[in-house]
């Protein structure tokens, strides 16, 4: 895995998303302000191969600064179903296929409106190799889940809630 080097940091967006400030009346009359994160929705997904291995990206986050192992998934493109880029997500990011199924979403954050999508795919097989994004440097891990879990205990990656709520639906927790 490469080394990313941090050359800096300035207040504002580089287009991901965007800060907004909301200014809300309080129950006892006051103004208060609160930073509000606006952006397109996401999709994560737990994606087990035909082997009941765990498929994960091991890529650089600029948030914690550090290379985590990760699950797969990304931004809803407009126009796109969350199950459309679940799919899009797995195929370009790992080069797997599998029967994939959006089972719900939660709020990313408490100061966020975008939503998290949550999707489980099963019977995953590799189909090609990994076509990634520009801004994408990954490498596919493979994790028994029994060694997945003990990873997810660990808090060394982002989506754990995605993460334990697709190991509960696929009843492997």
């Amino acid at each position: 895995m490469l080394k990313w080097e941090l050359l800096g940091k300035r207040p504002g967006s580089s287009g991901w998303v965007t800060v907004s400030t909301a200014t809300y009346r309080m129950p006892d009359g006051s103004e208060a302000e609160w930073d509000v994160i606006e952006g397109s929705d996401i999709v994560e997904l737990v994606a087990l191969t035909t082997d009941d291995e765990v498929i994960l990206v091991r890529q650089f986050r600029p948030g914690p600064g550090v290379v985590l192992n990760e699950l797969p998934g990304g931004i809803v493109d407009p126009g796109e179903s969350p199950a459309g880029a679940a799919a899009r997500e797995l195929l370009e990011e790992t080069g797997y296929e599998g029967d994939l199924r959006v089972f719900g979403y939660c709020f990313r954050g408490s100061a966020e409106v975008r939503r998290q999508w949550l999707a489980v795919a099963t019977g995953c097989r590799k189909v090609t190799e990994p076509a990634p994004g520009a801004l994408e440097f990954l490498e596919v891990v493979l994790m028994g889940v029994a060694e997945f879990r003990e990873h997810l205990r660990t808090g060394m990656l982002t989506d754990t809630g995605a993460a334990y709520r697709g190991l509960e639906e696929l009843e492997r927790l």
